[in-house]
């Protein structure tokens, strides 16, 4: 699995986590990145969604579609460790 965070520090109630690295499979890492920036681009899902939504209106394009690729690396980690079918949210509207 791709690795996009270098580190996390937690301090009670907040996570953080730190910078993106280069570190893990490139080749993965430019896939998950090529995908966040097609949904950013297509997917009308990604328009309605609300953490995509303002963390568009705060953050630059690139930084938008790390952060998408980001979670969906961690998603997809998730998933495959636990051995359990993905499920979506739904987004109360």
């Amino acid at each position: 699995m791709a690795r996009f965070v270098a580190r996390q520090t937690s301090t009670g109630d907040k996570h953080r986590l730190g910078g993106i690295s280069r570190r893990g499979d490139s080749y993965l890492r430019r896939i998950l990145i090529n995908r966040a920036h097609a949904v950013l681009f297509w997917a009308k899902t990604a328009k309605t969604n609300p953490w995509l939504t303002s963390l568009r209106a705060r953050k630059h394009r690139l930084v938008v579609a790390f952060a998408l690729a980001n979670k969906t690396a961690r998603i997809a980690w998730a998933v495959m460790s636990k051995e359990e079918v993905y499920r979506t949210v739904a987004v109360a509207s």
